[in-house]
């Protein structure tokens, strides 16, 4: 039964670190001057080009749907599988350290791209520049969000024996 309520709490505090993580994500991107520039240019175009499509009566471009998908897929993996892998790993080692899902969750949604990029061999090994700097330190804030938010809700209670209560010693 105690299983079954750790598995209810990873879950809803999970539902709640991972739009926490998305909303800093976008917070920083709004506030980021090149990558706002980026990502307005991006969204105009493909908003205008799916909307022309749609008024000459045509159906959406089969690649501009799966330019979406592929967008939301990448932002479920980078916002979603580092606050989910540090849960399970912090609840099975019974950590309840803020350092743990904080630090740990925003140090690997920082490293992802790269690693995912070492993994299928396209990046060279070589310094950041700074515009990369710049996405992984605004992906390691929406990763400590995203941990915050989970150890706040589940992480502070990992490993913690049954709950009993005290009773005063009879004299």
């Amino acid at each position: 039964m105690r299983l079954f309520g750790r598995l209810l709490v990873m879950g809803f505090a999970l539902l709640l670190a991972i739009p926490a993580g998305t909303a800093m994500l976008g917070l920083g991107t709004l506030m980021d001057a090149g990558l706002r520039e980026l990502l307005g240019r991006l969204g105009l175009y493909a908003i205008d080009s799916v909307l022309s499509e749609l008024a000459a009566g045509y159906p959406p471009d089969p690649g501009m749907l799966d330019a979406l998908l592929g967008a939301g897929r990448a932002v479920l993996l980078l916002l979603a599988v580092p606050p989910a892998l540090n849960a399970v790993v912090g609840e099975v080692l019974r950590w309840r350290s803020l350092v743990w899902y904080a630090g740990a969750t925003g140090l690997l949604t920082a490293c992802l791209p790269w690693l995912m990029r070492a993994s299928r061999g396209d990046g060279a090994a070589g310094p950041l520049s700074a515009g990369e700097t710049r996405v992984a330190g605004l992906l390691f804030a929406a990763g400590a969000v995203s941990g915050l938010v989970y150890w706040l809700l589940a992480g502070r209670f990992a490993g913690r024996g049954e709950a009993r209560m005290w009773v005063p010693a009879r004299r």
